[in-house]
């Protein structure tokens, strides 16, 4: 029997500020892209996360599970993990941070997708098929809106199609994750096999390709304190607690007051613009990913 509950004032309270805390890390990154590239900011994020969370599972007297080939599957999700923030970090520099968090929150469609072929128990319901449709007419509507001009072909559309690939990228892992023997593993073991794989992989990436100004002002080092922290290592863990006292579906659908909150604290700090037909493309893809992960509590609330 599922011991989970409904949310109460707490959990609302804890979301909120989750909501908060995701919607700021790209914007984040975006105000701090000239001093310190995004994609190494990311790399030296999950290194100092990864160190983090090692200390607390030392402390905790909890060994990181490798036997019978978890080590594999462990670095297989780190790996769409670093592609993931890979592909976030090269997006912040073509276009806007709110439209970044927009199409990177439509992992719950790629990620309901995936399940509905990988689990009998995840088939998609006639209502989910729908959201799955208002979700990807609302990413065409929002592709559109910047294909009539010039500057959107080469620079802001080619950062959206980025974060809509980081977004497929985060749906594969939870595919990964909720597939396999993963599911089993503590939250903090798969954190720390996705974040020594962010940090291992993405170093020599950024230093590959170049990406590595790194200019120590106050701002990239409260950036990095925030990313590593409070992003990485607190708000992760915290969400893994309230996913194991309350019910997921109630969680995911607050979780989508963050791309909410990321366009609005855009265009306040970035002075980013907000285009009508982003916005109207956003609504259709929100409202279609909270069908698809609302399903449960809002059939719940239609049998009542």
């Amino acid at each position: 029997m599922d011991s989970r509950k409904p949310l109460d004032a707490m959990a609302v309270g804890l979301m909120l500020m989750l909501c908060l805390i995701w919607s700021l890390q790209q914007i984040v990154l975006k105000a701090t892209a000239t001093d310190c590239s995004p994609v190494l900011q990311i790399a030296l994020r999950s290194g100092i996360a990864a160190l983090l969370v090692a200390i607390l599972m030392l402390w905790r007297h909890e060994r990181l599970t490798v036997a019978h080939g978890m080590w594999k599957l462990g670095c297989l999700a780190g790996l769409c993990f670093a592609l993931e923030f890979l592909l976030v970090g090269e997006a912040v520099r073509h276009t806007s941070a709110g439209h970044v968090v927009v199409f990177v929150y439509t992992a719950p469609v790629f990620a309901a997708l995936g399940l509905h072929w990988k689990l009998p128990n995840e088939r998609l319901a006639p209502l989910q098929w729908i959201g799955v449709g208002l979700a990807f007419a609302g990413i065409a509507v929002a592709f559109l809106r910047g294909a009539d001009t010039e500057a959107g072909l080469s620079g802001v559309l080619w950062g959206d199609f980025l974060a809509l690939l980081a977004g497929a990228a985060w749906g594969a892992t939870t595919v990964l994750i909720r597939a396999t023997r993963l599911s089993a593993l503590p939250a903090t073991q798969t954190l720390l096999y996705q974040l020594m794989m962010g940090f291992v992989l993405l170093l020599p990436i950024a230093l590959l390709i170049g990406h590595t100004t790194f200019n120590p002002t106050p701002m990239v080092w409260l950036s990095l304190g925030f990313q590593s922290l409070v992003v990485s290592f607190a708000s992760f863990l915290l969400w893994f607690a309230l996913l194991r006292r309350y019910l997921a579906s109630r969680l995911g659908v607050l979780s989508f007051l963050t791309p909410l909150f990321a366009v609005a604290l855009g265009a306040w700090l970035l002075a980013e613009p907000v285009e009508p037909g982003f916005i109207a493309g956003a609504i259709l893809a929100l409202s279609g990913i909270v069908l698809v992960s609302g399903y449960g509590w809002l059939a719940s609330i239609m049998r009542r």
